[in-house]
Order: C-alpha cells, then structure tokens, then sequence
C-alpha cells in the first residue's frame, strides 16, 4: 500500500500555472497564459506562447530544466517494491513450505529487503532534491524572467496563479515512509533466516556448563575403579540341582566341586 501511494501521487501528477502580461498597449496584452506540465517534468519540452508587446508578435518559450530522471527512479523502485511485496505474500500465505525449504527462501527475502531499503533512501533523495528544483522551475516569478516583455517597466507582469504540489511533497513522504518500512523489516526477515538460529543454537554459557559436567560428573574415569558399583561385594542364593543352595560372589563364582 505506501508502494502504491508512492508511485500514485507521483507519477499520476499534472499540474500547471497561469501568467498574466498587461502591456502598454492593452491590444497586445495576455491576461491569461496557461502553462500546463506533468510527470515525468521534461520541462524543457513544455513550450508556450507570450506576447512580446511589440506589436501582435508573439515569442515561443519553453521552461528550464529536465527531471524526469530522478522522477522516474522514484517510480520505477515503487513499482517495483509494490510488485515484490505481491508476490512475497503470495509466497507468504500458499508456498510456506518451499519457502523454508533449504533456507534459500528466507535468504533471498533477507537479501531483497536490504537492497529495496537502499534503494528506497536513495531513490526518495534523489526525488526530493528533484522536486525542489522542479519547484524553482515551475514559480510563477522565475517563469516571468524569461518573457521578455516582462523585462520593460512600461509593462506589468503578474503570477495569476502557482502549481499545486502538495500530492508530490505527498510522494516524498510516502518514500521516506517506505524506506523505514523496509529497513525496519530487515530485522524480522533476518530471524527467518538459518542465519540467527544458528546464532542462538550453542551458545558459550551452555558450551562451558557442558564441558565442566564432563569433567566433575560421573563420567570422570576413576567412577570404573575399584571403588565403583561393579567391585562392591554381594552374593545371590540360588537352589541347585541337589537341593543345596548356591551362591555366586561377584568377585567370581565358585568351583563346581564346590557347588556340588
């Protein structure tokens, strides 16, 4: 959804200004100059007509400047963040199994997540400093200075009215937004990965504690000596063949003669 929001308020924009020009002779004046311009911002293909107060002549103008790189990186990592982030849930919900089968889902999620947050800082910055300049190149004031009708003091040069940017400083939020979204979501793919579960699998306290019970516990060599369960004296009657009892010590059995 921010992916979506993103590349919306920004590639969808269109916007525009409109110019007045009131010259000395009011035949020759245009009240009503409108200047229309969208996404990508190739500004310098916007041209417009402006009289010259010369006379009916009239001057072809364009505006300055060329964003439409900066403002297509945006879009193009918002799609494409929006497109991964379907298919991740699809994964997510029908493919759980193959998902974690031999760890490779989780560490090419983990992998894609970090690139799509550096992409999103990066990208975001780029179209803020763009937006800024597009801003400048758009004012009504700056477009004005480029009329020369407007540098004669016998005439007067007015901003009638500015462009509206409030969907793309929108845009701008919206992808800042998705770079925290993504950086953020960095750690819980990282759980997922083989990665921190071996981390956490034989910790070093429990690796001493089982090093130190091999060393003190009953499994120390002097258990199997003399002293042990296996040389402790006993003896088990049993009947014999006769009649008579037979004892059997567990340091050795008796002789059959003796038995008998």
């Amino acid at each position: 959804l921010f992916a979506i929001f993103a590349f919306a308020t920004c590639g969808g924009y269109s916007g525009g200004l409109r110019l007045s020009v009131d010259c000395a002779n009011k035949s020759e004046s245009d009240l009503n100059i409108d200047i229309a311009f969208a996404y990508p911002f190739r500004l310098h293909q916007v041209n417009f007509d402006a009289p010259t107060c010369e006379g009916k002549h009239r001057e072809k103008l364009s505006l300055i400047g060329d964003f439409s790189s900066s403002a297509e990186f945006f879009v193009t990592i918002a799609v494409f963040a929006f497109l991964y982030s379907l298919a991740a849930t699809v994964v997510y919900i029908f493919f759980q199994n193959k998902y974690r089968e031999n760890n490779r889902g989780p560490l090419i999620d983990f992998i894609v997540t970090v690139v799509f947050s550096f992409l999103w800082l990066v990208s975001s910055s780029a179209w803020a400093k763009g937006l800024s300049d597009v801003k400048i190149a758009t004012d009504p004031d700056e477009v004005l200075l480029l009329m020369s009708a407007c540098k004669q003091q016998s005439n007067k040069c007015l901003p009638v009215r500015s462009p509206v940017m409030s969907s793309l400083n929108t845009s701008v939020v919206f992808g800042f937004l998705n770079f925290i979204l993504w950086a953020g979501n960095i750690w819980f793919v990282f759980k997922e990965t083989g990665w921190h579960s071996s981390g956490q699998r034989h910790p070093p306290d429990t690796m001493e504690k089982q090093s130190s019970s091999y060393n003190q516990g009953g499994y120390n060599q002097d258990s199997y000596g003399p002293a042990g369960g296996y040389n402790q004296p006993g003896s088990y009657g049993q009947v014999g063949e006769y009649g008579q009892s037979q004892s059997y010590g567990q340091s050795g059995p008796t002789s059959f003669a003796n038995q008998i």
